[in-house]
């Protein structure tokens, strides 16, 4: 089983999302080809409502925390309620930053 799939499980079955993306982004970094190191995750679920961000990203990293141990270097969380999802996000998701790690630092 993939890490990505892993990702997508364990969301799934704790969060009951209504929209959920799992990208891999390991590509755009200076690792290996055919890495899984690098995720973006953009999940929308009724269980955000009334919580704080960072309540938010405190409940996904404990339920990935092994993944989070062992194989991810890097999650970037985009959590959404519904209302956020439609009023603000569904067509604008934000990007990922270009990475500057490795040979890729800036001056």
């Amino acid at each position: 089983m993939t890490v990505e799939s892993i990702i997508e499980e364990k969301l799934l079955a704790a969060f009951s999302p209504l929209h959920l993306d799992v990208i891999n982004e390991s590509h755009q970094h200076n690792v290996a080809p055919g890495s899984e190191s690098h995720f973006k995750v953009i999940i929308v679920s009724n269980n955000f409502e009334g919580e704080r961000l960072i309540k938010r990203h405190r409940a996904i990293n404990a339920v990935l925390a092994t993944e989070l141990a062992e194989k991810i270097h890097a999650l970037a969380l985009h959590t959404y309620t519904e209302k956020e999802w439609h009023d603000y996000y569904e067509e604008n998701t934000p990007l990922s930053p270009k990475c500057l790690g490795g040979s890729k630092k800036s001056a």
